[in-house]
Order: structure tokens, then C-alpha cells, then sequence
């Protein structure tokens, strides 16, 4: 299987290159055209490595790509998950190049969807592609690619529990997560759940002249700012009551383990470009990003805010807000505790509304199942090294969606890096990674395989 990668990268690194010049940003409809084309892109990439029933199934939003290999049916079958749709690329001049015009520069490809998840899905299809052309697939495998995990998968759980029986598997395998670095190999054995929501605070019935009206009625941008920097207190605890009712809390020896993960304070702060950190008291900074829960403003705006001066009281002030969630913490409760809280902290002279948008539940593996010492045993072979069990400070919603709908672990094998700017300018993603991918997923298939039949 080596020597068939090493023969084809380049044709492997130039194929995904014209996946990545589609910009396929599900959150914006100009692009709705480009994001069917990136289905249709790895559709027919599928069906060219040898998938059969590859499909296009259409959604009240952007297509699912569908597709399988069925070698034998008393053989394990792998569920594989991934997503083609991108994040917003704006604001575009903070590019060092074009977000849609890849470029390979310092062993890297910079590109928006380059880490996240373009190019850690196409590991798996040039994994199959690779499989299949030695002969070498172990397993039956399925293919379910979506383009609306960036928005919320809004449509990915009626598919899912339309199609139980099509989706019918043993595990299920993703690659949207990261490593602790290239020789420190890692797998990800929790995530953390999302409540995201808008909230909107008005006052007057327009804007006002700042100089007429100011100091006489509520400005919501003073109010709205004020509002968001209650929801923390000086240690940096959320504010929210019984928002901690049912943190799942780690024990003495968990939380000794997570401390026994590489970690260098100095280069962390170097790589964001600050000069100290911040976060909930009594935790590491491993710990805060990772096994406790956080509430975040992602975005505010309001009034004026274009070229120039313009002395104005709006009448209206906006933010959008995301909590990460842990276990034992569900969507539902949090933004029921969020919406009633931040109503009843509005002061007089202000309406707000609360709009919830997505959100999705924490989610944990078992380090004792076959589907994880499968993940063990490959990224030790194709490292070298044993990898370490991480937890992410990310969400992936529809993880929790598949074991309730279709009773699947599922095993986050990513090769990311933390460090990769996803969702940021400047994404990139490292050519190390892509091809290790390549080389160990189908170390998974083996071993998966091998474990299933003790």
C-alpha cells in the first residue's frame, strides 16, 4: 500500500487542490451552486476508486453523498462520516492568498476546507481508492459524506433516521479532529456538545441623534455590552444559574492523566500571539479547552459602523453567542437556562429576544472498545508511536445523533493540527498529515477487521 502512495500523491495532492478551489460555504446561498458542485465532485471521485450505489440524496438543504463497497456481508462493516461544506472565509483581505485559490507552501496547503474537512475526508477516499486498487480492503465500508455540518446538519438526522438500514454498520469512523502534534499521535475520545443562538436587544423605535437623545434613553449597544459581560464572573465562571447542575466532573486521577499530555504553555501563547491566558479558575488551560463547559459572544454588531463618524443611538444591538458543552449537559437545558436568565437581566427601557440557531450533545468513546484499540493499533504502526487519549474541545453534533439513531460508537481518528487556523484565516493543512491519513486508515480497516473476529 506504501509504494501505491508514494507512486500517486501527486495526483493525490492535485486532485483534492481542485476540490478546495470550490468554495462550498453552506452558510451563505451564493454559494449553494458551488456547494452541490463539491458534492457532485467527490461523487464522482467515489465511484472512481470503485464505491458502488454512489448517490446524491437530496435534502431540504444541501445534498448528502452516499456510497459503499460491500465485499463480503459477515465481514464488520465501517461507517465512514465526513463533510464537504467550508466556513464563511471572510474577512478575506486577512489572507495571505485567495481562500479558494489553494497554494502548497512550507509542506502545507493553504486553503479554506483544507483541514476542516475537505482534505481529511479526501484521505479516506484516496484510502479506499488505495484498498482497492492492492486488493487490500478489509472491511465493507460506507460512505456518508453531507454539505450542512458547518450550519448544523439540520438535515442530516431525518436522513439518518430515513435511512437506518442503508446506514447499517459496525463503527462509525470520522477524521474532523486533530493531533497533538506530528510526532505525538492522538485520538480524541470526547467532545463537547453546542448551544449557538442570537440575541437581539432594541430600544427606541429608531435610531436617535446621539447629541439630542444621548444620556436621556438606553443605548442596546452600552446595554447589549453590559448583558455579555455579566455572564462572567472574576474567575471567569459562567454566571448563568444551575448552569453547572450537571457537569460531568472528572476525577483526581482523570484529570492527572489529561496533565500527562504534552503541552508547552510558551509555544501555546506564542502561536496566538499573546501574552498571557484567561480562563475559568482552578482548571488548566488543556482542561478549560477541553472537559469544561464555556459561553463565548462570536459576534456583535449594531448602529454605525461604516467610513467616517456618524453620531447615532441605534435602535437596535445584535451578538451571536455559542456555549460548548459536557457531558451530562444537553442542548435543550442550556439554552432553556441561557434565554430565561438573559431575559430576566434586561433593564428597563430595552426589549431582547433570544433565537436559538443549532446545537448539539457532548459526546464520549470508551477507550476499551475494539473500535478504539483499532484506532490504537494503527496510529501506532504508521507513527511509530502510541498515540494519546485526548479529549476536543470541539463539536461534532451529529456524533451523539448516530448512536441514538442508528445504537454506533463512533471513533474520531483526525490528523489535523490545533494549530491549523480551520475556521480562521490562513487555513491550512500539513502534507505530513494528509498522506499519514492515507497510510493509516487502512491500518484501521485491518485492524478493526482483526479484532472483530476474537
Amino acid at each position: 500500500m506504501k509504494s501505491y502512495i508514494q507512486t500517486n500523491k501527486d495526483r493525490f495532492l492535485t486532485e483534492l487542490l481542485d476540490w478546495l478551489r470550490i468554495p462550498s460555504v453552506s452558510a451563505d446561498n451564493k454559494f449553494a451552486g458551488d456547494v452541490r458542485k463539491a458534492a457532485e465532485f467527490i461523487a464522482e471521485k467515489f465511484k472512481a476508486a470503485g464505491a458502488d450505489d454512489v448517490e446524491i440524496s437530496e435534502t431540504a438543504g444541501h445534498p448528502i453523498v452516499f456510497g459503499q463497497k460491500i465485499i463480503d456481508k459477515s465481514l464488520p462493516t465501517i461507517l465512514v462520516y465526513g463533510h464537504y461544506d467550508v466556513q464563511p472565509a471572510d474577512p478575506y483581505e486577512l489572507w495571505d492568498s485567495p481562500p479558494f485559490e489553494p497554494v502548497v507552501k512550507d509542506e502545507k496547503i493553504f486553503a479554506r476546507g483544507s483541514c476542516d474537512d475537505k482534505g481529511q475526508v479526501y484521505m479516506h477516499v484516496k484510502a479506499f481508492e488505495t484498498m482497492m486498487a492492492t486488493n487490500s480492503l478489509a472491511c465493507n465500508v460506507k460512505f456518508m459524506i453531507e454539505g450542512e455540518e458547518e450550519v448544523g446538519s439540520n438535515n442530516l438526522g431525518i436522513f439518518v433516521a430515513a435511512n437506518k438500514a442503508k446506514l447499517s454498520a459496525d463503527v462509525i469512523l470520522i477524521s474532523d479532529t486533530a493531533i497533538v502534534a506530528n510526532d505525538i499521535p492522538s485520538i480524541d475520545v470526547g467532545l463537547r456538545g453546542l448551544s449557538y443562538l442570537e440575541v437581539e436587544v432594541t430600544g427606541s423605535n429608531r435610531d436617535l441623534h446621539s447629541g439630542v437623545y444621548g444620556g436621556a434613553v438606553a443605548n442596546p449597544i452600552n446595554v447589549l455590552a453590559k448583558m455579555i459581560a455579566s455572564l462572567h464572573d472574576e474567575n471567569n465562571h459562567i454566571t448563568i444559574p444551575h448552569f453547572y447542575d450537571n457537569v460531568a466532573e472528572l476525577s483526581t486521577i482523570e484529570r492527572a492523566a489529561m496533565a500527562e499530555t504534552p503541552f508547552s504553555l510558551e509555544e501555546y501563547k506564542k502561536d496566538l500571539g499573546i501574552n498571557d491566558i484567561r480562563g475559568e479558575a482552578g482548571y488548566s488551560t488543556i482542561e478549560r479547552a477541553s472537559i469544561r463547559p464555556t459561553l463565548d459572544a462570536n459576534g456583535i454588531w449594531g448602529g454605525y459602523i461604516g467610513e467616517g463618524s456618524k453620531t447615532v443611538l441605534p435602535s437596535k444591538a445584535f451578538a451571536k453567542i455559542s456555549m460548548r458543552l459536557v457531558p451530562n449537559q444537553t442542548t435543550a437545558e442550556i439554552t432553556e437556562l441561557f434565554t430565561n436568565h438573559f431575559l430576566s437581566i434586561a433593564p428597563a427601557g430595552v426589549s431582547v429576544q433570544v433565537r436559538p440557531h443549532h446545537g448539539g450533545e457532548p459526546y464520549v468513546t470508551p477507550t476499551d472498545s475494539i473500535a478504539y484499540q483499532a484506532a490504537e493499533m494503527a496510529m501506532q504502526e504508521s507513527f511509530n508511536k502510541k498515540p494519546v487519549p485526548t479529549r476536543g474541545g470541539g463539536s461534532i453534533p451529529i456524533v451523539a445523533l448516530f448512536e441514538k439513531e442508528l445504537g454506533l460508537k463512533t471513533v474520531l481518528m483526525g490528523f489535523g493540527l490545533d494549530t491549523d487556523a480551520i475556521h480562521s484565516p490562513n487555513e491550512h493543512f500539513g502534507l505530513f498529515n494528509f498522506y499519514k491519513g492515507i497510510e493509516t486508515i487502512p491500518l484501521y480497516f485491518k485492524y478493526f477487521a482483526e479484532l472483530s473476529k476474537k
